[in-house]
């Protein structure tokens, strides 16, 4: 063991041996650059945009009601056959249209309720729907 003498004058070396570090800081440089492409892949969505506008608020529905014995009510008034069609032509020349809800008695002839579907189409409503009642359990 001659080369290992504590006589010799050889000095101890005290700087850091770089390369390593650098090979590591490579293979880590290589791996972000091949794996970052992989991780930006996203799902495509189409959201949604928010608009500071005012919203128009819907108008009140329009509740018919068909009684047992035939006659109509608008609301909670009366009306007669002849002045159903201008009632529906008033509400559907409004701006934003409202909805016509039919509720009919379960006893009424069913061609009644037809009758003030037809005045309601004739005049131009659009937005249409039948009030019922849940079934008991």
């Amino acid at each position: 063991m001659a080369g290992f003498q504590a006589d010799d004058n050889a000095e101890v070396m005290s700087e850091i041996n770089m390369v390593p570090f650098i090979d590591v800081m490579l293979v880590l440089l290589i791996i972000f650059i091949i794996t970052v492409p992989v991780m930006k892949h996203a799902v495509n969505v189409e959201l949604p945009r928010a608009s500071s506008e005012k919203q128009i608020a819907p108008p009140e529905a329009l509740r018919l009601t068909v009684a047992a014995d035939g006659s109509y009510f608008l609301g909670d008034t009366p009306i007669a056959n002849e002045a159903l069609l201008p009632a529906f032509q008033a509400a559907a020349a409004q701006a934003p249209q409202p909805e016509l809800h039919v509720r009919g008695d379960k006893a009424v002839r069913y061609e009644r309720v037809a009758q003030a579907l037809a005045a309601a189409q004739q005049a131009g409503l659009r937005k249409l729907g039948f009030v019922t009642e849940p079934a008991p359990r």
